[in-house]
């Protein structure tokens, strides 16, 4: 990996990772399948209810703020490697430019709700401007034609790819540096487009290449 080349560097998820708990779930003897049928559809159930400016019921809330928590806990082992002088490589960084899509927040504070999800939404909200007010050295930004995205993700559903390659482009990251790069080339080309931006940002910030 070329930040290894900089110093120490380690990898960090800071998605829902939803999806991953979702795999292992469905992998559970006899209710497995059931319960992640559950998930995905209360996770519907939340982006559509969003749209309608409502928030889901109390058990999905509560569902969603058990990924908010597991999100937050991951973000603050990544802080915590950092001032032990990692480089870090993070993968889905929180957002607040686009509510209830990539990487935001999934709860409104101004949704109607009970009492009880307003409060869930709050904290949700204090979450993630808490992690996002930390911006991002650099964010390489993989652009990619939709035909691509679905060959290339045959288990994700074309729909909900298309929201995501529309929400793309307005993420700002607080300001961070982002550089774009076209995804649809082959890997190596877009590799070598990343390691560069990442060379340069290394570089700008004082580190120096020990070479591999």
């Amino acid at each position: 990996m070329l930040a290894s080349t900089f110093g120490p560097a380690t990898l960090a998820h800071l998605g829902k990772q939803s999806g991953n708990v979702g795999r292992a779930i469905a992998k559970w003897p006899i209710i497995g399948a059931w319960v992640d049928r559950t998930i995905v559809r209360k996770t519907d159930s939340a982006r559509a209810q969003r749209d309608k400016k409502k928030n889901p019921g109390l058990l999905t809330a509560l569902v969603i703020s058990a990924f908010t928590l597991r999100r937050l806990r991951r973000f603050k082992r990544m802080l915590a490697q950092r001032r032990q002088g990692m480089i870090i490589i993070a993968d889905r960084y929180p957002q607040l430019d686009i509510p209830g899509a990539a990487d935001g927040t999934v709860l409104s504070v101004n949704a109607e709700s009970n009492g009880l999800v307003r409060w869930l939404a709050r904290r949700e909200l204090a979450a993630y401007e808490w992690m996002t007010h930390y911006r991002p050295d650099l964010v390489i930004r993989l652009n990619v034609d939709l035909d691509v995205a679905c060959a290339r993700k045959p288990d994700h559903r074309r729909e909900l790819l298309s929201e995501k390659m529309k929400t793309l482009p307005l993420l700002k990251f607080n300001g961070a540096p982002i550089v774009d790069v076209d995804a649809n080339q082959p890997l190596v080309e877009v590799l070598s487009t990343a390691r560069a931006a990442v060379t340069h940002t290394l570089t700008a910030r004082g580190y120096t290449s020990q070479g591999i």
